[in-house]
Protein backbone atom coordinates (compact mmCIF):
# COMPACT_ATOMS: atom_id res chain seq x y z
CA UNK A 1 0.00 0.00 0.00
CA UNK A 2 1.25 3.47 -0.80
CA UNK A 3 2.41 5.76 1.93
CA UNK A 4 -0.28 8.31 2.96
CA UNK A 5 -0.20 11.37 0.75
CA UNK A 6 2.22 9.83 -1.74
CA UNK A 7 0.05 7.24 -3.50
CA UNK A 8 2.05 6.09 -6.48
CA UNK A 9 4.48 9.04 -6.67
CA UNK A 10 7.71 8.33 -8.51
CA UNK A 11 10.87 7.96 -6.32
CA UNK A 12 13.34 10.82 -6.51
CA UNK A 13 17.11 11.01 -6.29
CA UNK A 14 19.19 13.09 -3.90
CA UNK A 15 18.59 16.26 -5.90
CA UNK A 16 14.83 15.98 -5.49
CA UNK A 17 14.21 14.91 -9.11
CA UNK A 18 13.14 11.63 -10.70
CA UNK A 19 15.82 9.88 -12.79
CA UNK A 20 16.40 11.24 -16.29
CA UNK A 21 14.28 9.87 -19.15
CA UNK A 22 11.84 7.99 -16.92
CA UNK A 23 8.20 8.26 -17.94
CA UNK A 24 5.73 9.64 -15.43
CA UNK A 25 1.97 10.13 -15.49
CA UNK A 26 0.93 13.79 -15.18
CA UNK A 27 -2.14 14.61 -13.10
CA UNK A 28 -3.25 18.23 -12.65
CA UNK A 29 -5.07 18.90 -9.39
CA UNK A 30 -6.85 21.83 -7.72
CA UNK A 31 -7.14 22.62 -4.01
CA UNK A 32 -10.71 22.61 -2.69
CA UNK A 33 -12.14 24.38 0.34
CA UNK A 34 -11.28 21.39 2.57
CA UNK A 35 -7.58 21.61 1.63
CA UNK A 36 -7.84 18.42 -0.45
CA UNK A 37 -6.16 18.20 -3.85
CA UNK A 38 -8.83 17.12 -6.35
CA UNK A 39 -7.77 15.72 -9.75
CA UNK A 40 -8.98 17.07 -13.05
CA UNK A 41 -10.16 14.42 -15.51
CA UNK A 42 -7.67 12.82 -17.89
CA UNK A 43 -9.23 14.70 -20.82
CA UNK A 44 -8.70 18.05 -19.09
CA UNK A 45 -5.12 17.11 -18.13
CA UNK A 46 -4.28 16.27 -21.76
CA UNK A 47 -5.62 19.69 -22.77
CA UNK A 48 -3.56 21.48 -20.11
CA UNK A 49 -0.40 19.63 -21.17
CA UNK A 50 -0.97 20.58 -24.81
CA UNK A 51 -1.30 24.27 -23.89
CA UNK A 52 1.72 23.97 -21.62
CA UNK A 53 3.90 22.78 -24.53
CA UNK A 54 2.97 25.87 -26.54
CA UNK A 55 3.19 28.50 -23.80
CA UNK A 56 4.36 27.60 -20.29
CA UNK A 57 3.29 31.03 -19.01
CA UNK A 58 -0.03 31.29 -20.79
CA UNK A 59 -3.58 30.45 -19.73
CA UNK A 60 -5.78 27.40 -20.23
CA UNK A 61 -9.50 27.73 -21.01
CA UNK A 62 -10.99 24.57 -19.49
CA UNK A 63 -14.37 25.01 -21.17
CA UNK A 64 -12.77 24.12 -24.50
CA UNK A 65 -12.72 20.43 -23.49
CA UNK A 66 -15.33 20.17 -20.72
CA UNK A 67 -18.64 22.01 -21.01
CA UNK A 68 -19.10 21.88 -17.22
CA UNK A 69 -15.90 23.93 -16.76
CA UNK A 70 -16.83 26.82 -19.05
CA UNK A 71 -16.29 29.54 -16.37
CA UNK A 72 -12.80 28.31 -15.43
CA UNK A 73 -9.36 29.44 -16.61
CA UNK A 74 -5.98 28.24 -15.33
CA UNK A 75 -3.20 30.83 -15.24
CA UNK A 76 -0.01 28.78 -15.77
CA UNK A 77 2.20 31.59 -14.52
CA UNK A 78 0.54 31.99 -11.13
CA UNK A 79 -0.66 28.34 -10.99
CA UNK A 80 -4.20 29.28 -10.02
CA UNK A 81 -7.61 28.30 -11.29
CA UNK A 82 -9.83 31.35 -11.76
CA UNK A 83 -13.62 31.29 -12.03
CA UNK A 84 -14.57 34.16 -14.33
CA UNK A 85 -18.15 34.77 -13.18
CA UNK A 86 -17.39 34.82 -9.43
CA UNK A 87 -13.71 35.75 -9.18
CA UNK A 88 -12.98 32.65 -7.05
CA UNK A 89 -9.33 31.53 -7.15
CA UNK A 90 -7.91 28.16 -6.18
CA UNK A 91 -4.30 26.92 -6.36
CA UNK A 92 -3.49 24.18 -8.87
CA UNK A 93 -0.53 21.82 -9.11
CA UNK A 94 1.03 19.41 -11.58
CA UNK A 95 1.66 16.06 -9.89
CA UNK A 96 3.48 12.94 -11.11
CA UNK A 97 2.70 9.25 -10.62
CA UNK A 98 4.02 5.88 -11.69
CA UNK A 99 2.74 4.84 -15.14
CA UNK A 100 1.66 1.46 -13.69
CA UNK A 101 -0.63 3.15 -11.16
CA UNK A 102 -4.36 3.79 -11.63
CA UNK A 103 -4.09 7.10 -13.57
CA UNK A 104 -1.58 5.54 -15.97
CA UNK A 105 -4.07 2.75 -16.73
CA UNK A 106 -7.06 5.07 -16.99
CA UNK A 107 -8.74 3.49 -13.94
CA UNK A 108 -11.06 5.71 -11.91
CA UNK A 109 -12.61 4.73 -8.56
CA UNK A 110 -15.77 6.63 -7.60
CA UNK A 111 -18.29 6.71 -4.76
CA UNK A 112 -22.00 7.46 -4.98
CA UNK A 113 -23.10 10.71 -3.35
CA UNK A 114 -26.49 11.61 -1.88
CA UNK A 115 -27.77 12.89 -5.21
CA UNK A 116 -27.10 9.59 -6.95
CA UNK A 117 -24.13 10.98 -8.90
CA UNK A 118 -20.65 9.46 -8.88
CA UNK A 119 -17.69 11.34 -7.39
CA UNK A 120 -14.07 10.41 -8.09
CA UNK A 121 -11.79 9.77 -5.11
CA UNK A 122 -8.68 11.90 -4.56
CA UNK A 123 -5.85 10.49 -6.65
CA UNK A 124 -3.83 9.09 -3.73
CA UNK A 125 -6.94 7.27 -2.47
CA UNK A 126 -7.77 6.02 -5.97
CA UNK A 127 -4.26 4.56 -6.33
CA UNK A 128 -4.41 2.94 -2.90
CA UNK A 129 -7.77 1.32 -3.67
CA UNK A 130 -6.51 0.06 -7.04
CA UNK A 131 -3.38 -1.42 -5.44
CA UNK A 132 -5.49 -3.35 -2.94
CA UNK A 133 -7.89 -4.43 -5.68
CA UNK A 134 -5.07 -5.79 -7.85
CA UNK A 135 -3.71 -7.75 -4.87
CA UNK A 136 -7.21 -9.24 -4.45
CA UNK A 137 -7.62 -7.97 -0.90
CA UNK A 138 -11.21 -8.53 0.28
CA UNK A 139 -11.31 -5.16 2.02
CA UNK A 140 -9.26 -1.99 2.61
CA UNK A 141 -8.97 0.33 5.59
CA UNK A 142 -8.49 3.99 4.55
CA UNK A 143 -7.60 5.22 8.06
CA UNK A 144 -3.92 5.39 7.05
CA UNK A 145 -4.92 8.14 4.61
CA UNK A 146 -6.87 10.02 7.25
CA UNK A 147 -10.36 8.70 6.40
CA UNK A 148 -12.60 6.58 8.63
CA UNK A 149 -13.85 4.37 5.79
CA UNK A 150 -13.65 0.70 4.97
CA UNK A 151 -13.77 -0.48 1.36
CA UNK A 152 -15.39 -3.86 0.65
CA UNK A 153 -14.56 -5.21 -2.80
CA UNK A 154 -17.01 -8.13 -2.77
CA UNK A 155 -20.01 -5.82 -2.36
CA UNK A 156 -18.30 -2.81 -4.04
CA UNK A 157 -19.24 -0.56 -1.16
CA UNK A 158 -17.71 1.99 1.21
CA UNK A 159 -18.67 2.01 4.90
CA UNK A 160 -18.20 4.81 7.40
CA UNK A 161 -16.66 3.22 10.49
CA UNK A 162 -18.39 5.67 12.82
CA UNK A 163 -21.91 5.89 11.38
CA UNK A 164 -21.89 2.41 9.72
CA UNK A 165 -23.46 4.03 6.66
CA UNK A 166 -22.69 2.34 3.37
CA UNK A 167 -22.34 3.85 -0.09
CA UNK A 168 -21.81 2.16 -3.40
CA UNK A 169 -18.50 2.50 -5.19
CA UNK A 170 -17.45 1.56 -8.67
CA UNK A 171 -14.34 1.08 -10.79
CA UNK A 172 -14.45 2.26 -14.36
CA UNK A 173 -12.08 2.63 -17.28
CA UNK A 174 -11.42 6.08 -18.70
CA UNK A 175 -8.78 7.81 -20.79
CA UNK A 176 -5.28 7.29 -19.36
CA UNK A 177 -3.59 10.43 -18.00
CA UNK A 178 -0.79 11.98 -20.12
CA UNK A 179 2.80 10.75 -19.92
CA UNK A 180 5.91 12.90 -19.75
CA UNK A 181 9.65 12.17 -19.73
CA UNK A 182 12.52 14.21 -18.27
CA UNK A 183 13.80 15.86 -15.11
CA UNK A 184 10.76 17.37 -13.46
CA UNK A 185 10.12 17.84 -9.71
CA UNK A 186 7.86 15.21 -8.17
CA UNK A 187 5.21 17.90 -7.73
CA UNK A 188 5.02 21.33 -9.33
CA UNK A 189 2.93 23.84 -7.47
CA UNK A 190 4.72 27.05 -8.57
CA UNK A 191 5.67 28.16 -11.18
CA UNK A 192 5.05 25.55 -13.87
CA UNK A 193 7.85 26.78 -16.11
CA UNK A 194 10.60 25.83 -13.64
CA UNK A 195 13.08 23.27 -14.91
CA UNK A 196 15.68 23.15 -12.14
CA UNK A 197 15.84 23.14 -8.37
CA UNK A 198 17.54 26.54 -8.19
CA UNK A 199 15.27 29.58 -7.89
CA UNK A 200 15.44 31.98 -10.81
CA UNK A 201 16.35 35.59 -10.05
CA UNK A 202 14.78 37.17 -13.13
CA UNK A 203 12.20 39.92 -12.58
CA UNK A 204 9.31 37.76 -13.75
CA UNK A 205 10.09 34.87 -11.38
CA UNK A 206 10.67 37.24 -8.47
CA UNK A 207 7.23 38.68 -9.15
CA UNK A 208 5.64 35.23 -9.35
CA UNK A 209 7.37 34.03 -6.17
CA UNK A 210 6.18 37.12 -4.32
CA UNK A 211 2.68 36.41 -5.55
CA UNK A 212 2.96 32.81 -4.44
CA UNK A 213 3.94 33.82 -0.92
CA UNK A 214 1.02 36.22 -0.73
CA UNK A 215 -1.41 33.60 -1.99
CA UNK A 216 -0.16 31.00 0.50
CA UNK A 217 -0.53 33.55 3.28
CA UNK A 218 -4.11 34.23 2.22
CA UNK A 219 -4.95 30.51 2.19
CA UNK A 220 -3.33 29.97 5.59
CA UNK A 221 -5.26 32.92 6.98
CA UNK A 222 -8.51 31.51 5.67
CA UNK A 223 -7.82 28.13 7.24
CA UNK A 224 -7.17 29.80 10.60
CA UNK A 225 -10.30 31.92 10.08
CA UNK A 226 -8.26 34.96 10.99
CA UNK A 227 -9.76 38.44 10.61
CA UNK A 228 -8.98 40.07 7.24
CA UNK A 229 -5.89 42.22 6.94
CA UNK A 230 -6.35 46.02 6.70
CA UNK A 231 -6.74 47.28 3.14
CA UNK A 232 -3.63 48.37 1.28
CA UNK A 233 -3.34 52.02 0.25
CA UNK A 234 -4.37 52.78 -3.34
CA UNK A 235 -1.63 52.80 -5.96
CA UNK A 236 -1.53 54.14 -9.52
CA UNK A 237 -3.06 51.95 -12.17
CA UNK A 238 -0.97 50.57 -15.03
CA UNK A 239 -2.13 49.14 -18.38
CA UNK A 240 -3.01 45.46 -18.23
CA UNK A 241 -0.20 43.40 -19.79
CA UNK A 242 1.07 39.85 -19.59
CA UNK A 243 4.05 39.51 -17.28
CA UNK A 244 6.11 38.38 -20.26
CA UNK A 245 5.14 41.54 -22.13
CA UNK A 246 3.50 39.81 -25.09
CA UNK A 247 0.21 41.71 -25.00
CA UNK A 248 -3.07 42.20 -23.15
CA UNK A 249 -4.19 39.47 -20.78
CA UNK A 250 -7.70 38.03 -20.55
CA UNK A 251 -9.83 40.61 -18.64
CA UNK A 252 -10.81 38.01 -16.05
CA UNK A 253 -7.19 37.00 -15.45
CA UNK A 254 -6.29 40.65 -15.03
CA UNK A 255 -8.59 40.78 -12.04
CA UNK A 256 -6.99 37.67 -10.56
CA UNK A 257 -3.42 38.89 -11.06
CA UNK A 258 -4.28 42.29 -9.63
CA UNK A 259 -5.64 40.75 -6.45
CA UNK A 260 -2.52 38.62 -6.03
CA UNK A 261 -0.14 41.50 -6.66
CA UNK A 262 -1.94 43.74 -4.17
CA UNK A 263 -1.89 40.92 -1.62
CA UNK A 264 1.87 40.62 -2.15
CA UNK A 265 2.29 44.29 -1.24
CA UNK A 266 3.81 45.13 -4.60
CA UNK A 267 3.56 48.77 -5.80
CA UNK A 268 1.51 47.80 -8.83
CA UNK A 269 -2.23 47.86 -9.48
CA UNK A 270 -3.69 46.50 -12.70
CA UNK A 271 -6.65 48.19 -14.31
CA UNK A 272 -10.02 46.69 -13.46
CA UNK A 273 -11.65 44.45 -16.07
CA UNK A 274 -14.69 46.02 -17.75
CA UNK A 275 -18.01 45.08 -16.25
CA UNK A 276 -19.96 42.49 -18.28
CA UNK A 277 -23.10 43.72 -20.07
CA UNK A 278 -25.64 41.28 -18.72
CA UNK A 279 -28.85 42.89 -20.02
CA UNK A 280 -29.91 44.86 -23.13
CA UNK A 281 -31.17 48.45 -22.99
CA UNK A 282 -34.75 48.84 -21.67
CA UNK A 283 -37.40 47.51 -24.04
CA UNK A 284 -41.00 48.77 -24.14
CA UNK A 285 -43.85 46.28 -24.23
CA UNK A 286 -44.77 47.40 -27.74
CA UNK A 287 -41.28 46.39 -28.96
CA UNK A 288 -41.56 42.84 -27.61
CA UNK A 289 -42.74 40.45 -30.35
CA UNK A 290 -43.47 36.70 -30.58
CA UNK A 291 -40.74 34.52 -32.06
CA UNK A 292 -41.69 33.61 -35.66
CA UNK A 293 -42.25 29.92 -36.19
CA UNK A 294 -42.41 29.14 -32.46
CA UNK A 295 -45.98 29.01 -31.11
CA UNK A 296 -46.81 30.63 -27.79
CA UNK A 297 -44.83 32.91 -25.53
CA UNK A 298 -44.86 31.01 -22.23
CA UNK A 299 -44.52 27.48 -20.87
CA UNK A 300 -45.34 26.52 -17.30
CA UNK A 301 -44.39 23.33 -15.53
CA UNK A 302 -46.16 22.04 -12.49
CA UNK A 303 -44.91 19.66 -9.87
CA UNK A 304 -44.99 16.23 -11.44
CA UNK A 305 -44.58 13.02 -9.56
CA UNK A 306 -42.44 10.33 -11.08
CA UNK A 307 -44.19 8.12 -13.57
CA UNK A 308 -45.29 4.82 -12.13
CA UNK A 309 -43.59 2.76 -14.79
CA UNK A 310 -43.16 -0.97 -14.74
CA UNK A 311 -40.64 -2.54 -12.40
CA UNK A 312 -36.94 -2.02 -13.24
CA UNK A 313 -36.46 -5.48 -14.76
CA UNK A 314 -39.27 -4.90 -17.26
CA UNK A 315 -37.89 -1.50 -18.27
CA UNK A 316 -34.39 -2.88 -18.83
CA UNK A 317 -35.63 -5.92 -20.75
CA UNK A 318 -37.61 -3.61 -23.05
CA UNK A 319 -34.40 -2.19 -24.50
CA UNK A 320 -32.15 -5.26 -24.39
CA UNK A 321 -31.64 -8.53 -26.23
CA UNK A 322 -30.36 -11.55 -24.35
CA UNK A 323 -26.81 -12.66 -25.19
CA UNK A 324 -26.33 -16.43 -24.96
CA UNK A 325 -22.54 -16.46 -25.38
CA UNK A 326 -21.11 -13.18 -24.07
CA UNK A 327 -17.52 -12.22 -24.94
CA UNK A 328 -14.75 -12.44 -22.37
CA UNK A 329 -14.55 -8.69 -21.66
CA UNK A 330 -15.44 -6.34 -18.82
CA UNK A 331 -18.91 -5.12 -17.96
CA UNK A 332 -18.14 -1.41 -17.69
CA UNK A 333 -20.67 -0.96 -14.86
CA UNK A 334 -19.35 -3.49 -12.32
CA UNK A 335 -15.97 -4.09 -14.01
CA UNK A 336 -16.40 -7.87 -13.68
CA UNK A 337 -16.05 -10.08 -16.75
CA UNK A 338 -19.25 -10.61 -18.71
CA UNK A 339 -18.66 -14.37 -18.61
CA UNK A 340 -18.87 -14.28 -14.79
CA UNK A 341 -21.61 -13.13 -12.43
CA UNK A 342 -22.47 -9.45 -11.97
CA UNK A 343 -20.59 -7.54 -9.30
CA UNK A 344 -23.98 -6.66 -7.83
CA UNK A 345 -24.65 -10.28 -6.89
CA UNK A 346 -25.41 -10.29 -3.19
CA UNK A 347 -26.21 -6.57 -3.21
CA UNK A 348 -29.39 -6.58 -5.32
CA UNK A 349 -32.08 -9.23 -5.41
CA UNK A 350 -34.55 -9.02 -8.29
CA UNK A 351 -36.96 -11.75 -9.15
CA UNK A 352 -36.15 -13.42 -12.44
CA UNK A 353 -32.78 -11.64 -12.89
CA UNK A 354 -29.93 -14.10 -12.55
CA UNK A 355 -26.55 -12.42 -11.89
CA UNK A 356 -24.91 -14.15 -14.86
CA UNK A 357 -27.44 -12.94 -17.45
CA UNK A 358 -26.00 -10.60 -20.12
CA UNK A 359 -27.91 -8.38 -22.54
CA UNK A 360 -27.14 -6.19 -25.55
CA UNK A 361 -28.75 -2.75 -25.94
CA UNK A 362 -30.81 -2.65 -29.12
CA UNK A 363 -29.43 0.38 -30.99
CA UNK A 364 -25.84 0.84 -29.82
CA UNK A 365 -25.05 -2.83 -29.20
CA UNK A 366 -23.14 -2.36 -25.92
CA UNK A 367 -23.36 -5.33 -23.55
CA UNK A 368 -23.78 -5.44 -19.76
CA UNK A 369 -24.92 -7.74 -17.01
CA UNK A 370 -28.69 -7.46 -16.83
CA UNK A 371 -28.46 -7.05 -13.05
CA UNK A 372 -25.98 -4.16 -13.47
CA UNK A 373 -28.39 -2.25 -15.71
CA UNK A 374 -31.23 -2.93 -13.27
CA UNK A 375 -29.08 -1.47 -10.48
CA UNK A 376 -28.21 1.58 -12.60
CA UNK A 377 -31.85 2.20 -13.52
CA UNK A 378 -33.04 1.74 -9.92
CA UNK A 379 -30.58 4.39 -8.80
CA UNK A 380 -31.78 6.99 -11.33
CA UNK A 381 -34.96 8.88 -12.09
CA UNK A 382 -36.95 5.71 -12.83
CA UNK A 383 -38.87 7.43 -15.61
CA UNK A 384 -38.98 4.51 -18.02
CA UNK A 385 -35.91 5.62 -19.98
CA UNK A 386 -32.45 4.08 -20.00
CA UNK A 387 -29.10 5.63 -20.94
CA UNK A 388 -26.16 3.55 -22.14
CA UNK A 389 -23.27 4.23 -19.72
CA UNK A 390 -20.72 3.77 -22.53
CA UNK A 391 -21.96 5.85 -25.47
CA UNK A 392 -24.73 7.79 -23.62
CA UNK A 393 -27.39 6.70 -26.14
CA UNK A 394 -30.85 7.25 -24.64
CA UNK A 395 -33.65 4.70 -24.89
CA UNK A 396 -37.12 6.06 -24.28
CA UNK A 397 -37.86 9.65 -23.21
CA UNK A 398 -35.53 10.99 -20.57
CA UNK A 399 -37.05 13.35 -17.99
CA UNK A 400 -35.42 15.31 -15.19
CA UNK A 401 -36.17 16.66 -11.74
CA UNK A 402 -36.60 20.36 -12.48
CA UNK A 403 -38.83 22.15 -9.92
CA UNK A 404 -42.04 23.82 -11.14
CA UNK A 405 -41.72 27.23 -12.77
CA UNK A 406 -42.30 29.35 -15.87
CA UNK A 407 -40.40 29.84 -19.14
CA UNK A 408 -41.14 32.90 -21.32
CA UNK A 409 -39.63 33.76 -24.72
CA UNK A 410 -39.98 36.69 -27.13
CA UNK A 411 -38.13 38.92 -29.59
CA UNK A 412 -36.44 42.17 -28.59
CA UNK A 413 -35.21 44.80 -31.12
CA UNK A 414 -31.50 44.56 -30.27
CA UNK A 415 -28.63 42.62 -31.80
CA UNK A 416 -26.11 40.35 -30.13
CA UNK A 417 -22.36 40.75 -30.79
CA UNK A 418 -21.57 38.65 -33.83
CA UNK A 419 -25.12 38.94 -35.20
CA UNK A 420 -25.31 42.62 -36.22
CA UNK A 421 -28.35 42.37 -38.53
CA UNK A 422 -30.40 40.00 -36.41
CA UNK A 423 -32.85 40.64 -33.60
CA UNK A 424 -32.51 38.74 -30.34
CA UNK A 425 -34.58 36.00 -28.72
CA UNK A 426 -34.82 36.57 -25.00
CA UNK A 427 -35.71 33.65 -22.73
CA UNK A 428 -36.79 34.32 -19.14
CA UNK A 429 -36.79 31.44 -16.65
CA UNK A 430 -38.51 31.90 -13.30
CA UNK A 431 -38.55 29.27 -10.56
CA UNK A 432 -39.71 30.07 -7.01
CA UNK A 433 -38.43 28.48 -3.82
CA UNK A 434 -40.31 25.41 -2.68
CA UNK A 435 -40.21 21.99 -1.05
CA UNK A 436 -38.26 19.10 -2.54
CA UNK A 437 -40.24 16.20 -3.92
CA UNK A 438 -39.49 12.45 -3.78
CA UNK A 439 -37.26 12.72 -6.86
CA UNK A 440 -34.95 15.30 -5.24
CA UNK A 441 -31.87 14.83 -3.01
CA UNK A 442 -33.66 15.67 0.27
CA UNK A 443 -37.45 15.08 -0.03
CA UNK A 444 -39.53 17.31 2.22
CA UNK A 445 -36.72 19.83 2.73
CA UNK A 446 -36.94 23.41 1.45
CA UNK A 447 -34.91 24.38 -1.61
CA UNK A 448 -33.77 27.88 -2.59
CA UNK A 449 -33.88 29.48 -6.05
CA UNK A 450 -31.21 32.19 -6.33
CA UNK A 451 -30.87 34.61 -9.21
CA UNK A 452 -34.34 34.21 -10.71
CA UNK A 453 -35.73 35.35 -13.04
CA UNK A 454 -32.78 34.41 -15.25
CA UNK A 455 -32.48 36.04 -18.70
CA UNK A 456 -30.84 34.15 -21.57
CA UNK A 457 -30.23 35.13 -25.20
CA UNK A 458 -30.22 33.55 -28.67
CA UNK A 459 -29.88 35.12 -32.13
CA UNK A 460 -33.14 35.18 -34.10
CA UNK A 461 -31.89 33.11 -37.02
CA UNK A 462 -32.81 29.63 -38.22
CA UNK A 463 -30.42 27.83 -35.89
CA UNK A 464 -31.30 30.07 -32.94
CA UNK A 465 -35.00 29.30 -33.38
CA UNK A 466 -34.17 25.59 -33.62
CA UNK A 467 -32.33 25.82 -30.30
CA UNK A 468 -35.32 27.62 -28.78
CA UNK A 469 -37.75 24.90 -29.88
CA UNK A 470 -35.53 22.21 -28.36
CA UNK A 471 -35.06 24.22 -25.16
CA UNK A 472 -38.84 24.36 -24.83
CA UNK A 473 -38.93 20.56 -25.12
CA UNK A 474 -36.14 20.25 -22.56
CA UNK A 475 -38.02 22.60 -20.22
CA UNK A 476 -41.21 20.55 -20.50
CA UNK A 477 -39.20 17.39 -19.76
CA UNK A 478 -37.74 19.12 -16.67
CA UNK A 479 -34.16 18.97 -17.93
CA UNK A 480 -32.99 22.62 -17.84
CA UNK A 481 -32.54 22.91 -14.06
CA UNK A 482 -32.22 20.54 -11.14
CA UNK A 483 -31.71 20.76 -7.38
CA UNK A 484 -28.18 20.29 -6.11
CA UNK A 485 -25.11 22.15 -4.84
CA UNK A 486 -24.11 25.43 -6.49
CA UNK A 487 -20.61 25.46 -8.00
CA UNK A 488 -20.61 29.23 -7.58
CA UNK A 489 -21.56 29.62 -3.91
CA UNK A 490 -21.28 26.08 -2.52
CA UNK A 491 -24.88 26.30 -1.31
CA UNK A 492 -26.70 22.97 -1.22
CA UNK A 493 -30.41 22.30 -1.81
CA UNK A 494 -30.67 25.06 -4.40
CA UNK A 495 -31.74 25.28 -8.06
CA UNK A 496 -28.77 24.86 -10.41
CA UNK A 497 -28.24 24.53 -14.17
CA UNK A 498 -28.34 20.97 -15.48
CA UNK A 499 -25.71 20.43 -18.22
CA UNK A 500 -27.41 22.56 -20.91
CA UNK A 501 -25.43 25.79 -21.14
CA UNK A 502 -27.13 29.14 -21.71
CA UNK A 503 -25.86 32.59 -22.64
CA UNK A 504 -26.78 34.96 -19.82
CA UNK A 505 -24.55 37.90 -20.85
CA UNK A 506 -26.05 40.17 -23.53
CA UNK A 507 -23.57 42.69 -24.92
CA UNK A 508 -20.14 41.10 -24.34
CA UNK A 509 -18.43 37.80 -23.57
CA UNK A 510 -16.16 38.72 -20.67
CA UNK A 511 -17.34 35.85 -18.48
CA UNK A 512 -17.68 33.23 -21.21
CA UNK A 513 -21.48 33.38 -20.93
CA UNK A 514 -22.08 35.85 -23.77
CA UNK A 515 -21.41 36.66 -27.42
CA UNK A 516 -19.64 36.56 -29.80
CA UNK A 517 -19.21 32.78 -29.62
CA UNK A 518 -19.24 31.16 -33.04
CA UNK A 519 -19.52 27.60 -31.70
CA UNK A 520 -22.19 28.13 -29.03
CA UNK A 521 -25.28 27.15 -31.03
CA UNK A 522 -23.65 23.94 -32.25
CA UNK A 523 -22.40 23.16 -28.73
CA UNK A 524 -25.80 23.60 -27.10
CA UNK A 525 -27.43 21.47 -29.81
CA UNK A 526 -24.93 18.73 -28.94
CA UNK A 527 -25.74 19.12 -25.23
CA UNK A 528 -29.46 18.86 -25.97
CA UNK A 529 -28.88 15.74 -28.07
CA UNK A 530 -26.94 14.22 -25.15
CA UNK A 531 -30.09 14.71 -23.06
CA UNK A 532 -32.21 12.96 -25.68
CA UNK A 533 -33.66 16.23 -27.02
CA UNK A 534 -33.24 16.56 -30.80
CA UNK A 535 -35.36 16.85 -33.92
CA UNK A 536 -34.26 13.36 -34.93
CA UNK A 537 -35.39 11.94 -31.58
CA UNK A 538 -38.75 13.70 -31.92
CA UNK A 539 -39.32 12.07 -35.33
CA UNK A 540 -38.19 8.62 -34.17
Amino acid sequence: MSRPGHGGLMPVNGLGFPPQNVARVVVWEWLNEHSRWRPYTATVCHHIENVLKEDARGSVVLGQVDAQLVPYIIDLQSMHQFRQDTGTMRPVRRNFYDPSSAPGKGIVWEWENDGGAWTAYDMDICITIQNAYEKQHPWLDLSSLGFCYLIYFNSMSQMNRQTRRRRRLRRRLDLAYPLTVGSIPKSQSWPVGASSGQPCSCQQCLLVNSTRAASNAILASQRRKAPPAPPLPPVPALPVKNLNGTGPVHPALAGMTGILLCAAGLPVCLTRAPKPILHPPPVSKSDVKPVPGVPGVCRKTKKKHLKKSKNPEDVVRRYMQKVKNPPDEDCTICMERLVTASGYEGVLRHKGVRPELVGRLGRCGHMYHLLCLVAMYSNGNKDGSLQCPTCKAIYGEKTGTQPPGKMEFHLIPHSLPGFPDTQTIRIVYDIPTGIQGPEHPNPGKKFTARGFPRHCYLPNNEKGRKVLRLLITAWERRLIFTIGTSNTTGESDTVVWNEIHHKTEFGSNLTGHGYPDASYLDNVLAELTAQGVSEAAAKA
